[in-house]
């Protein structure tokens, strides 16, 4: 069954599960039960696809998030499999560069392309792989069978068989209830995002259909040269609903790409009252068809509410009615307009060495809780506006300041003055944690000036 390569697309911006997913965390890496939607996908592909086989495209931000959820789950991909785009152009571009790296790995080679973001029975990896036999006559994408009228997917038609899919006789955008209803009485198929492509046939529609997007990729020599000039397109308008190659492959698995609150209530179990909870100890009174999440600690109590999403996070708390669940791009837009980095991080941020949370935060200081895995370091760096005072809280911490390195033991401490080069390694087998006071006229992320980091940062 493994004879098929994978990518998979990893690059979202956290901004449709907002408080939960950020910019910097989206909604891929979030874990809703023992593992993240990323791990799960890489798993389902591992089931058509060895490890070296499997390619991630991501952005420079969550390549970390890639590298270490994929060890978190026992394996390790080539590093030259992850791909990083320079910045988002849609899924045309994205999926292009996949292809032209297989190719050149691999020569032509039949691509499974995934979302990494979705849930899906691994079961359904046996009816892709099926699928194999349609690939060099057609493009491949496959339809979920409905289960409701559901307005924020778009639909596939298909038309007389083929093989063992069907023909594609249209692409229907998303539509309203009504239309929905309609569609399915048609016979239409959701429009997964997930598809099978042989390397020649992709190669030609694009040729065909998105000259210019393919002409990019042929023309410079250097990812960022490409996507400098390269168009921002999807895949389904670039080529997918220009080609009269199309073949739709029914899906009849439990599918959904969890794109916003109302569909996580919809995926996960529900209590005697269709409430929904993770992570807080709820007392919900005559509330009835809840979304609540929580994992700060506190009592969350509902009297009299239903269809409500609440979403508590150390940070930031929403609340909305479910059916408006995917207005919440629209507070993030106004937090990015505001420059509020709430819209990019959380108070738990995520490093390729670890991870830090946020304790306490003013104009003139900041409060963080570190911690350093077993054997990595932070980049060696220097601030301009701020001191930094380490409190060492548990594991073994080298320190490096001006060129002098010593030990720190729980309890113990120093302090780096402005303007020194410093940096904290963990060398033992367990983790570190310390407690970090920044003190200064400026104290956030872009007082950094680094001199060595052995992760490849800027």
């Amino acid at each position: 069954m493994k004879s098929i390569k994978s990518i998979i697309l990893a690059g979202g911006s956290g901004t449709r599960l907002w408080p939960l997913s950020r910019e910097m965390y989206p909604k891929q890496f979030l874990k809703f039960g023992e593992r993240s939607l990323f791990q799960n996908t890489v798993l389902r592909c591992l089931e058509i696809s060895k490890i070296e086989e499997i390619f991630v495209v991501t952005n420079e931000a969550q390549k970390f998030f890639v590298m270490g959820q994929i060890k978190e789950i026992g394996h390790e991909i080539p590093p030259e499999n992850i791909l990083i785009e320079p910045e988002g152009r849609n899924t045309l571009p994205a999926i292009l560069f996949g292809m032209k790296e297989i190719e050149r790995k691999f020569g032509k080679s039949t691509v499974g392309v995934f979302s990494s973001d979705h849930v899906l029975d691994k079961a359904a990896m046996q009816t892709i792989s099926s699928a194999e036999e349609l690939v060099s006559a057609s493009l491949v994408t496959f339809g979920v069978v409905p289960t409701f009228p559901n307005t924020g997917y778009g639909y596939v038609k298909p038309a007389e068989p083929l093989g063992p899919g069907y023909r594609v006789s249209g692409f229907r955008e998303k539509p309203d209830e009504e239309t929905a209803k309609k569609y399915i009485e048609e016979g239409c198929l959701w429009n997964s995002g997930m598809f099978l492509f042989d390397t020649d046939l992709f190669f030609e529609e694009v040729r065909t259909h998105a000259p210019g997007v393919l002409a990019c990729f042929e023309q410079f020599e250097n990812i960022a040269g490409i996507y400098e000039n390269v168009e921002k397109i999807s895949v389904d308008y670039g080529i997918m609903e220009k080609s009269d190659r199309v073949a739709v492959v029914r899906l009849d698995h439990q599918w959904s790409d969890l794109g916003n609150f109302s569909a996580i209530y919809d995926e996960f179990e529900k209590d005697r009252d269709e409430n929904v909870v993770h992570g807080c100890d709820p007392f919900l009174l005559n509330s009835t068809g809840n979304l609540v999440h929580s994992k700060s600690g506190k009592i969350v109590s509902l009297i009299d509410v239903n269809d409500l999403v609440v979403v508590d996070t150390p940070d930031a708390l929403l609340v909305c009615p479910k059916e408006s669940s995917q207005k919440v791009k629209e507070i993030v837009t106004e937090l990015k307009n505001r420059d509020d980095e709430r819209a990019y991080i959380g108070q738990k941020v995520y490093r390729p060495w670890g991870s830090y949370s946020l304790l306490e935060n003013s104009p003139g200081h900041k409060i963080k809780n570190i911690a350093v895995l077993p054997e990595h370091k932070l980049s060696l760096q220097m601030h301009y506006h701020r001191s930094e005072h380490w409190v060492v809280v548990k594991g073994m911490a080298c320190v490096e300041v001006n060129g002098d390195k010593f030990f720190l033991r729980p309890g113990e401490s120093t302090f780096i003055r402005a303007g020194e080069k410093h940096r904290l390694s963990n060398p033992g087998k367990l983790p570190l944690e310390i407690i970090e006071v920044q003190l200064g006229e400026l104290v956030d992320e872009g007082d950094i000036v680094r001199f060595d980091d052995v992760y490849g940062r800027e």
